[in-house]
């Protein structure tokens, strides 16, 4: 039953706003400050991998960047959020659903 709550509500209330504060919102705010699309990308990745360190391992925080990369280049590339955030929500539930959710919501205890 967790489970399926994750798959339906994760990326309503985890993805959606990531992608618009860690895609959307950087690529439009600071477009001047990183001004070449790799040092964006780079920017919104490390950034949306910094957060997770709030779940005090490592396997979180090198996922994320990983994802993080592969998540901003698709924005970049797309310019949809939709996109991005679709792609964001397939790989996270699949995350969940091969076990390894639990770096993401529990942390190291």
């Amino acid at each position: 039953m967790f489970w399926i709550l994750i798959l339906v509500f994760y990326p309503v209330l985890s993805v959606y706003p990531q992608s618009v504060v860690y895609r959307a919102f950087m690529f439009q705010r600071y477009r001047k400050l990183f001004p070449h699309h790799l040092a964006m990308v780079s920017a919104s990745a490390v950034a949306f991998a910094f957060v997770h360190i709030i779940f005090r391992n490592s396997i979180a925080v090198s996922f994320t960047l990983a994802g993080g990369v592969l998540f901003a280049w698709r924005y970049y590339e797309s310019k949809s959020l939709f996109t991005s955030s679709f792609e964001h929500a397939l790989y996270g539930c699949w995350m969940f659903t091969v076990g390894l959710g639990e770096f993401f919501y529990r942390g190291l205890r």
